[in-house]
């Protein structure tokens, strides 16, 4: 049962952490180009505000219970006298939710510092410019995050 919880806890994580990243640019970006540079950005900026801090947890909460999950059984293997072998799928899964982490890390603590700055300051060039370049890493981090996904259901 614990393992299941474990699963649960690391399948939600992930599914706001894609599903955010895929309703903010397919739906919310698209939709607020009616409005003018200065609103537009203190929008994105404050919805991204509020994103962000739940990302970092679904974040750290998918590393930690996919981490767990790896050790416990690899723990159960070792007790029964198996060699626990990783398979390639979670090894594949592990290696790009790391990629996704580091990303968000730079999104987070690089442009995102960026963007606020400039909003702080109206200075709308500088926060146009910071807001494309997290555009774009989410855009990356959103493909990397459809992989993990496809991963996970056609390998498993």
């Amino acid at each position: 049962m614990f393992y299941a919880v474990l699963k649960l806890l690391h399948v939600l994580a992930i599914v706001f952490w894609v599903g955010g990243m895929a309703f903010a640019h397919i739906c919310l970006r698209p939709s607020v180009t009616v409005l003018p540079p200065p609103e537009r950005l203190r929008l994105l900026h404050a919805v991204m505000q509020r994103f962000f801090r739940g990302v970092l947890v679904a974040a750290l909460l998918a590393l930690v219970t996919g981490l767990w999950m790896i050790g416990r059984v690899a723990k159960e293997s070792v007790q029964a006298g198996v060699n626990f072998a990783m398979p390639l799928d979670w090894t594949l899964m592990g290696a790009l939710g790391i990629l996704m982490i580091a990303i968000f890390g730079h999104i987070r603590f690089a442009l995102f510092k960026r963007l606020s700055r400039a909003v702080a300051a109206s200075d709308w060039p500088a926060a146009g410019a910071a807001m494309a370049s997290i555009r774009q890493w989410v855009l990356v981090n959103l493909v990397i995050g459809v992989a993990i996904i496809a991963i996970a259901l056609l390998l498993i």
